[in-house]
């Protein structure tokens, strides 16, 4: 198998990427929600994820919505709310939204930047915040 070579010359299948590496081209703007998106890592058979998440201040997710698998994000930066609870995530926070729960809408009361994990497909259905180009490769696949 081939393995993925750094600018060291490791030979590996092992991912590393440095914050200076993201391509700015890669990120995914949302300017009507405040926020963007860059994957870090993408499973294009099982549609798990792992991306970094960064919202302006006011940035937000608008609707409640649900996920097609579990949902996992870590605050580094900010205060970024689900106002449907009132359950806040700030630097150093876990967060766990088991598949098919209803959640939000969200708001980013500074600007906040997150880590969210997908075990599997995004979504079932696009939801309004997502365009044909941003959601991917990430609705769940129909028997």
């Amino acid at each position: 198998m081939k393995g993925i070579t750094t600018p060291i010359d490791f030979k590996s299948l092992e991912l590393l990427v440095h914050r200076e590496d993201l391509d700015p081209a890669k990120w995914i703007d949302f300017p009507d929600y405040g926020f963007r998106q860059y994957f870090l890592w993408k499973n294009e058979e099982t549609g798990a994820s792992i991306a970094i998440l960064e919202y302006d201040k006011g940035g937000r997710i608008p609707v409640k919505h649900v996920h097609a698998s579990n949902q996992f994000m870590y605050c580094l930066e900010g205060d970024y709310e689900y106002t449907d609870v009132g359950m806040r995530l700030k630097p150093g926070t876990f967060y766990m939204n088991p598949k098919g729960n209803p959640h939000g809408p969200t708001i980013a009361h500074e600007r906040s930047v997150l880590i969210e994990i997908y075990d599997g497909p995004h979504y079932d259905e696009k939801p309004v915040f997502h365009t044909d180009e941003s959601i991917g490769g990430f609705l769940a696949k129909k028997d």
